[in-house]
């Protein structure tokens, strides 16, 4: 009994310790994935913890329960908004971005470390996937939100590419063991279309049916989250024992309930938020655990110019190469190309030689593992930065740090809101009532913990509790009305889009005539909706710019395809 009671102590304590430290790592802009994997190392047999873990077998079972939560959280949390523009390019770089990326590193690392070609193309292939939400971690944590061209491309990577690591893993392995006797081609052919194509069957499929089962059912609120991560769990479980991709039936399956209409959804967006975020801590603990200190110095100089050519060369053509079609501007592929952080999942995917019995696993292993460490430490601490070198970052349009969101039984589409008004909220510094957007109506103001009736909203004062009923799309335009956020002065509205607002249904030869404007007479009767769009030729986003001489046009608005706010920059020199 006391032998329990001490491991109950020790687990909490570090738990404890663990997300303390996070914060901490937050405010310093340390990766918190890399902050992580030092306590585990701290802790394990070589640190001042003297804890002797080596269970690869234990490993490989948590670590991948705790990345499928990962994935499912992932795909919850992904609006569907996203893959009007960050769909087709995702899919490339998930697919032929990740087999581009484990070819040339396997290939090097084949011709460096004296390996035969299928040993080195394993290597790379185990390194291959990225860990995009340690980038928007950092990112959240200094205040940065991306335009939405690359996060969302980010985004939907992030959660994608992982099943394509794991196939071209098996598969490899297979064909090491059973020593090519099928041929390279076929293997490679036959488990592609039935891992994703099991993956993509029963993910979707199971998506709709548990969003139906848990919007049928009657059972108390507390329950719908669990109800949800069991099945998600059952989905990633049925597809793996069928031989598809769990990873990738349990992450669409997530994208399908998240975007769906669902009973409780924030309860269980925010559960899975939450228990998302413990595996990971759970994770990054137990792989520190895993690894023994002494062992990485002895493959340092391999590794270190393996992560180079990975970090430096391998993963920027890549990008490149993926994303040519989609005339991405430079310094957006620049960033995408410099964002492939590598985190739990080589780690996890690594330990498959291991389970396997091949050669060379154990120096696979280390390898891998100091990549990651590379990884987290050059490119995570930097991604900040770059981004602001970049100008890729746009002005925040949500602020749900001031926003209470309250489920309201039987009903899907609506949400009870609620903000404190600080003194320079916009909506009083205007001075007179909101015009609040479609679908939202006022219920009560709170008032020095009065309540009192909302009225028209023409007596706000600084220091009010205002809820109101909204559907889930106005929310943003509720935030820009009723949160003054935290901006610098780079990212201020006027800073950013300009002086002036112009209709995207404005035509160009009577803006030019207003603002002196020098511009192609063949051009006087476009839009400026259609003059941006022809210009990128590919879906608009909030923060694309076409430069006109020293002016600038920029996106500021964009409904559906069409954009229909424009901000004009006077005297650009961008």
């Amino acid at each position: 009994m006391d032998l329990t009671n001490q491991i109950i102590l020790v687990g909490s304590a570090v738990l404890l310790v663990s997300m303390l430290v996070g914060v901490l790592s937050n405010r310093i802009g340390a990766p918190l994935l890399l902050v992580f994997l030092l306590i585990g190392m701290l802790l394990g047999e070589q640190g001042p913890g003297g804890i002797a873990f080596d269970d690869v077998q234990t490993a490989h079972l948590f670590g991948s329960l705790a990345l499928a939560i990962i994935l499912f959280d992932g795909g919850l949390a992904t609006p569907i908004k996203h893959f009007r523009v960050g769909l087709r390019p995702a899919l490339s770089l998930a697919t032929l971005g990740v087999a581009i990326t484990a070819t040339i590193t396997g290939l090097f690392a084949a011709w460096w470390l004296g390996l035969n070609w299928l040993e080195g193309l394993l290597l790379g292939a185990i390194v291959g996937s990225t860990d995009a939400a340690a980038v928007f971690s950092l990112l959240r944590a200094r205040g940065l939100e991306l335009k939405q061209r690359v996060g969302a491309t980010l985004e939907i990577e992030s959660g994608s590419n992982d099943p394509m690591a794991v196939f071209l893993t098996i598969a490899l392995i297979e064909l090491i063991i059973g020593g090519d006797d099928q041929g390279f081609g076929l293997v490679m052919l036959t488990e592609f279309a039935r891992q994703m194509g099991l993956g993509a069957l029963i993910g979707l499929a199971g998506g709709f049916a548990l969003t139906a089962l848990i919007n049928r059912l009657a059972m108390a609120a507390g329950l719908h989250p669990l109800a949800v991560m069991a099945g998600g769990l059952t989905l990633f479980g049925l597809t793996a024992v069928l031989g598809g991709s769990g990873f990738l039936a349990i992450y669409l399956a997530g994208l399908v309930i998240g975007n769906r209409p669902l009973e409780s959804t924030q309860n269980i967006k925010r559960f899975h938020d939450g228990i998302a975020r413990l595996s990971q801590i759970g994770m990054f603990l137990m792989l520190g655990l895993l690894v023994t200190p002494s062992h990485l110095l002895p493959v340092a100089g391999d590794a270190l110019l393996f992560a180079a050519v990975l970090i430096l060369i391998a993963r920027p053509l890549a990008v490149w190469l993926c994303l040519l079609p989609f005339r991405f501007t430079w310094r957006e592929q620049a960033f995408i190309g410099w964002v492939g952080l590598r985190g739990a999942v080589p780690i996890i995917l690594a330990l498959f030689p291991l389970l396997a019995g091949i050669e060379h696993a154990a120096m696979y292993f280390n390898i891998v593992f100091f990549v990651v460490l590379v990884s987290l430490l050059v490119q995570g601490w930097t991604v900040a930065g770059l981004a602001r070198a970049l100008g890729l970052e746009v002005p925040p349009t949500s602020h749900v740090v001031q926003r209470v969101e309250l489920d309201i039984p039987g009903q899907q589409e609506l949400e009870l809101v609620g903000y404190r008004l600080a003194a320079d909220a916009p909506v009083l510094l205007e001075r007179r009532a909101p015009h609040l957007p479609a679908g939202v109506r006022p219920v009560a103001v709170v008032r020095e913990r009065q309540l009192i009736d909302a009225g028209d909203l023409g007596d706000l004062r600084g220091g009010d509790y205002l809820y109101l009923m909204a559907e889930a799309r106005a929310l943003p335009g509720l935030d820009h009305l009723f949160v003054a956020p935290p901006v610098p002065e780079r990212l201020t509205e006027r800073a950013f889009f300009g002086d002036f607002v112009l209709d995207g249904e404005a035509q160009l030869g009577a803006v030019s005539t207003v603002y002196g404007m020098a511009i192609d007479p063949a051009d006087r009767d476009l839009t400026l909706d259609a003059l941006i769009r022809r210009s990128l030729n590919q879906h608009p986003v909030v923060g694309d710019r076409l430069e006109l001489g020293r002016m600038a046009l920029v996106v500021r608005e964009v409904e559906g395809d069409r954009v229909t706010k424009v901000g004009l920059k006077l005297g650009s020199d961008d």
